[in-house]
């Protein structure tokens, strides 16, 4: 089996390729080779055959390149993230909507072939006013720019799909927390900025109020909803092939309580509390809760608990070892 992973250098990426590595099979099919794209390198494995290749989505050149390797599994992760693709119009439309266009033209373009496409879509695509728990039959009607390019290669996704050009699953991630690294441009990264500084030692800026509610999921749990897309039947999903991913509905105040739980007082007073107007606008507009029923139905599996979440990154990312 071929796979290609889009976005292969960032933090999803780089956990799947790991996952691959160590599985060296996606589910149950021996990985013969995976291709990497990124703006940046991909760095290489031990015991997987991996090439790395750099580039701009947004060329059709470049994406036809990619196509060319005929890859059996495309796993769609890149994208410029919601901060990003909100303050810089343009570039959010030329990536995550042109190049994603592109990526599917050129799978077309490719005689007889029709891979598995799994795009990593986002929450982002509801808009309120919301119900108490949002299922997948509530309409998709996005209040950012980030949520509108998703919501347009969704629908792209289930018509290349129905013309059977491809056959695609979406899955809407959850805000994937706790993320490691350092911050990036999202606007939803201080979900994790305020687990990851503070248990690092340093201090993390808390932008909105306690009582902010949304809907998580573990980097882990992100990568095995990726893998179980790519082995679903998708007959099961119909002409609908956008799911709703399951996660963990928390406010602000019950994360801080959770890491109050495994790391205690002196960790969580590296909190502090610098209230931002633009941050907390966007937020409110953001989706609190869903019933993710069809994902369930279909074998996806979230976390447990938030402290579950806090203690895998401590695990995974510290080495155990709360600074």
């Amino acid at each position: 089996m071929r796979v290609l992973i889009i976005g292969g250098a960032g933090m999803i990426g780089g956990r799947l390729i790991r996952q691959l590595e160590a599985d060296t099979t996606l589910n149950g099919e021996p990985v013969d080779h995976v291709i990497s794209f990124d703006v940046i390198e991909t760095p290489a494995t031990e015991r997987l055959s991996l090439s790395s290749v750099t580039g701009d989505l947004s060329d059709p050149q470049q994406c036809q390149s990619l196509i060319a390797h005929r890859p059996d599994v495309i796993f769609h992760l890149a994208a410029i993230v919601s901060g990003e693709a909100e303050a810089d119009f343009e570039k959010g439309y030329r990536i995550n909507l042109d190049g994603t266009r592109h990526l599917l033209d050129a799978i077309v373009a490719a005689a007889d072939y029709c891979p598995r496409v799994v795009f990593t879509s986002s929450i982002a695509v509801f808009g309120a006013p919301f119900p108490g728990a949002i299922s997948d039959e509530f309409h998709t009607a996005p209040l950012t720019s980030y949520g509108t390019q998703k919501a347009i290669a969704e629908l792209l996704l289930n018509d290349f799909s129905r013309r059977q050009l491809l056959d695609g699953v979406g899955i809407r991630l959850p805000t994937i927390c706790v993320r490691p690294g350092k911050p990036n441009k999202a606007a939803s990264g201080f979900f994790s900025n305020i687990i990851r500084e503070p248990l690092a030692g340093e201090e993390a800026v808390l932008p909105v109020s306690e009582d902010v509610r949304h809907w998580h999921a573990s980097p882990q749990s992100a990568v095995n909803f990726l893998t179980h897309a790519a082995g679903l039947k998708t007959d099961a999903l119909g002409t609908r092939r956008n799911l709703t991913m399951p996660g963990l509905s928390v406010t602000v105040g019950e994360q801080i309580d959770a890491l109050r739980r495994v790391a205690g007082d002196n960790v969580v007073a590296r909190i502090r509390r610098v209230p931002d107007d633009a941050i907390a606008k966007m937020v409110a507009g953001w989706p609190r809760r869903f019933a993710p029923e069809r994902a369930l139905q279909l074998g996806f599996r979230g976390d447990d608990s938030f402290e579950s979440i806090i203690r895998q990154h401590i695990e995974c990312e510290l080495g155990g070892v709360i600074r």
